[in-house]
């Protein structure tokens, strides 16, 4: 058989469950780290960080710091209340008192924070200092991927970075659409139903909450008064989520390729559709197996990082499971993600922000209409524009397209949000 333990390591890999948007709970897991080493309080913060990094940190609120924004913010909150064992839900437990704290942390430390390029998309370097003392953590290419821990001098941890690479993880590129959906078909359920479960419960308990709080730009709601059909729905609940979660709710979400929204785009919408055809729980965990894989394999070739929209890719993967959900075979998901991202491949990726929430709605909508048009004998062709012949090709195209041909993009839009 192929590599069945290796789809079910990917998804327990990936999906993780994360407070707040996953690159300022990176900084702060590095800063917790950092403080842990230090051993004391420090006086002095420098962040070094990579300009895709700066990008999806400038404009988030971090939760648990009473609505503080940016690198700051989440620096201070893993110094003074971070638990780095707990990774990236690392200021899950904040206090009262810890948030006064913060606040005061941030009044009377000096933290500088760098701009660098050491050719990583995706690198933290945080150092704290107390007197001559000094505490240093790098993480690099993904979140919680710690390659160097040094203090006065006395490298106390270090690990070889083999490029963008994503040492440490399961081999993704045995992924494949062929092989993901016999996975999907075959799989014992026993063996995903914990992880996929989390991601159901976490996700559908913060799409709920951006439903009846007010949060953000409110999209979710927006859309529902707009119509009550299941696609609605599905864009709507995803939204929510999203809308909750970049306007600082404290509830955790499972994460998909490093991202929180990516997390919701591609599990949300299923569960609506779920729901709406009262389907049995077996069903739903192959369909969300089916999304969560799609979506994973989309980003593999992207990296976790870049000016390519992720949401795209999870809208696609949300897509795929829908079209599963609806009766459909290997043809029917194949095309729905095929045509989804040719409807929606341009989006670009400036940061995390309220505005993310309405990308996540037109790439859940891109992925129903993908389905919808296979449903009615309609599809995108070879050579319109990037579309190529085979799902596979396709998403080799998008990986090219969101990793190398997007970069200058990326680095446009850095400079514009910082002010260059």
């Amino acid at each position: 058989m192929f590599a069945y333990a290796a789809y079910v390591s990917i998804l327990k890999e990936e999906l993780i469950p994360a407070m707040g948007c996953t690159e300022p709970i990176a900084l702060a897991y590095a800063a917790a780290k950092a403080a842990q080493v230090l051993g004391t309080a420090p006086d002095r913060v420098v962040v070094d960080a990579s300009g895709s990094i700066i990008k999806n940190v400038k404009s988030v609120i971090v939760p648990n710091t009473n609505h503080l924004k940016g690198i700051p913010a989440a620096v201070a909150a893993g110094i003074v209340a971070g638990k780095p064992e707990k990774q990236l839900e690392v200021i899950s437990s904040v206090t009262p008192a810890d948030i006064e704290a913060i606040k005061r942390f941030l009044e009377t430390r000096e933290i500088e924070v760098r701009h660098v390029d050491n050719g990583f998309t995706f690198e933290i370097i945080v150092t704290l200092y107390h007197g001559d003392s000094y505490a240093k953590v790098r993480i690099v290419n993904y979140h919680t991927n710690i390659v160097l821990i040094e203090k006065d001098g006395q490298i106390l941890y270090q690990t070889k970075v083999e490029g963008e690479s994503e040492e440490g993880l399961t081999d993704h590129s045995l992924l494949n659409m062929a092989d993901i959906w016999d996975f999907i078909n075959t799989v014992d359920v026993e063996d995903i139903k914990e992880t996929l479960d989390r991601q159901i419960d976490y996700n559908w308990a913060i799409a709920q909450a951006g439903i009846q709080g007010d949060y953000g730009a409110n999209i979710g709601k927006v859309l529902l008064s707009m119509d009550q059909s299941v696609a609605t729905r599905a864009k709507a609940m995803a939204a929510a989520g999203s809308d909750a979660r970049m306007s600082g709710c404290e509830l955790p979400v499972v994460i998909n390729s490093g991202s929180g929204n990516q997390g919701i785009t591609v599990s949300v919408p299923v569960i609506v559709y779920a729901k709406e055809r009262n389907v049995s729980r077996e069903t739903l965990y192959r369909a969300l197996a089916l999304s969560n894989l799609t979506a994973i394999y989309q980003k593999t070739p992207i990296g976790r990082l870049s000016a390519y929209c992720g949401a795209v890719s999870a809208g696609a993967g949300a897509g795929a499971g829908i079209a599963y959900l609806c009766g459909g075979g290997f043809q029917e998901v194949a095309h729905t993600v095929v045509n989804a991202l040719a409807i929606v491949s341009g989006i670009v990726c400036d940061g995390a922000k309220p505005s993310c929430v309405g990308k996540i709605a037109a790439a859940v909508d891109a992925g129903i209409l993908g389905y919808q048009m296979y449903l009615k004998g309609q599809q995108f062709y070879s050579g319109d524009g990037i579309v190529t012949k085979g799902v596979d090709a396709m998403i080799q195209n998008v990986g090219r397209l969101g990793k190398e041909g997007m970069k200058e993009t990326n680095e446009e839009i850095i400079k514009m949000m910082i002010g260059c």
